[in-house]
């Protein structure tokens, strides 16, 4: 005999066996004598490859020969379940049970098929029976947690799935689903230490990696979620959803560059869709390459087009090019398709104004007003525009909503002091003078450089001197 140095020849022997048993099987279509034993290791080898339907055909021979094996139902039973035809599995292990009505594997699988029907009571029932005579098995806590699990029983789930853990502490999957019940009920560092676990007996499972880099985005650690990302896609490079997170992380990090190279990367894999291509554009438009995220942001809006935020976005993008009127013709589509957004008419009022379209600019800042009564920056712009557009008025009257909003900032009392100026109104001018020096002394010496008309009209001067 030569040794050739092969430490797992038997395995590879075995292998040979069993090709060659297969392929006789095959030649002979069927049509040769083999014991239950060699049929059941071609069924197992056809299971194992995924040939369900070959499996089935031999284990039904098996079947005609031998009707009374409760192994034989058993196996039937899993096959059917593979394929998708549950209610018949369901009948393959009542005949198993027939025969052997303690089995333990027969019973866990016909649960699992129960649980597939969405049966989850009678699958419960079923697991909890084999628990009440072996409460440490391991497959029945874990398959009655994965039930709990999908019934949203999620504290119950949690409980026998740590005692899956409890009684085999290197059961991968029961860390797994541990890390995603933990998810569920925002227990955000025990789900990571549970993936954790997982990790440490299968380090090479990309969607744990994954759900791991998911919460610890959530929880604001962007750093660790990036490399946790980096090891799902070093895993599995085709993770498209891996790629498209890991963007968003590293956009929290501000590796803007580096965002837009995973986000690319979704596109090169899936072709793209119109929230990646929106993604791209805004980390364009942060980067301030303008024409870059107009293009990515009509992508998105081609694939997409009620997709009201690219709509938006692109305004945003001429407005920073001050191309106001393509700008507000974008801003005009977003509210089409949202009018309920104070954003979009808060810009689209900006726009207005900077074309020196006043009364659209008015108009515009109303309605944005009327949708959120507590933006103090809008009602600023909003009075100052009505000052400027001699609706002294309508400007006192705003300037006095922004001082509701916050009664101790000087600066609006300075400009309500003009407005009341303008309409003739010194004394209250001077108490709103008063009021804006006593809250910020150095209010004084800013007014003189900023409002110098103002401090010169004597009715000002002459209280506020030079000296005073």
């Amino acid at each position: 005999m030569f040794d050739f140095g092969f430490d797992d020849q038997e395995d590879l022997t075995d292998a040979n066996r069993m090709q060659e048993l297969v392929s006789n099987y095959e030649q002979a279509g069927g049509e040769i004598y083999l014991d239950s034993d060699a049929l059941e290791d071609i069924a197992t080898h056809y299971f194992e490859n995924g040939r369900f339907d070959s499996a089935l055909a031999i284990i039904d021979r098996i079947l005609d020969t031998c009707p009374f094996s409760s192994d034989a139902w058993m196996r039937k039973g899993v096959l059917l379940n593979n394929l998708a035809r549950h209610e018949e599995a369901l009948n393959a292990y009542e005949s198993a049970l027939e025969l052997n009505p303690t089995d333990v594997e027969t019973i866990i699988n016909r649960a699992i098929t129960l649980d597939t029907l969405d049966r989850s009571a009678e699958a419960v029932g079923a697991y909890e029976d084999i628990l009440l005579i072996d409460p440490n098995n391991e497959e029945a806590l874990f398959n009655l947690g994965v039930t709990l699990e999908r019934s949203k029983r999620t504290e119950e789930a949690i409980v026998m799935l740590e005692r899956c853990a409890e009684v085999n502490a290197e059961h991968p999957e029961a860390w797994y689903e541990l890390g995603y019940c933990y998810d569920r009920i925002g227990e955000d560092q025990r789900c990571v230490q549970c993936y954790d676990q997982h990790l440490d007996i299968d380090p090479y499972s990309h969607d744990a990696w994954y759900n791991r880099g998911i919460v610890l985005n959530r929880v604001g650690k962007h750093k660790d979620a990036v490399h946790s990302y980096d090891m799902a896609v070093v895993i599995s490079d085709e993770f498209a959803s891996a790629h498209y997170n890991r963007g968003n992380a590293l956009a929290n990090i501000g590796d803007i560059s580096g965002a837009i190279e995973s986000y690319q990367r979704v596109v090169e894999i899936e072709g793209g869709d119109a929230a990646t291509f929106y993604n791209i554009a805004l980390a364009y438009e942060e980067l301030r390459d303008y024409p870059s995220a107009t293009k990515y942001f009509k992508d998105a809006i081609e694939l997409d087009g009620h997709y009201v935020e690219a709509w938006y976005g692109l305004g945003c993008c001429y407005d920073a090019l001050e191309q106001y009127d393509e700008a507000i013709k974008h801003y005009n589509r977003a509210i089409g398709l949202n009018p309920k957004v104070a954003d979009f008419w808060y810009a689209k009022a900006d726009c207005e104004y900077n074309l020196g379209r006043v009364k659209q600019a008015l108009a515009a800042y109303s309605l944005l007003l009327d949708l959120d009564p507590n933006n103090r920056e809008a009602w600023i712009d909003y009075a100052e525009t009505l000052f400027e557009n001699g609706d002294y008025e309508q400007a006192l009257s705003a300037y006095k909503h922004v001082i509701a909003l916050n009664p101790e900032c000087a600066g609006t009392y300075v400009q309500q002091a003009k407005t009341l100026l303008a309409l003739g109104r010194a004394d209250e001018s001077l108490n709103s003078l008063r009021t804006a020096f006593t809250l910020d002394p150095a209010k004084k010496a800013e007014l003189r450089l900023s409002f110098p008309d103002l401090m010169q009209d004597s009715r000002i001067h002459g209280h506020f001197g030079a000296d005073d």
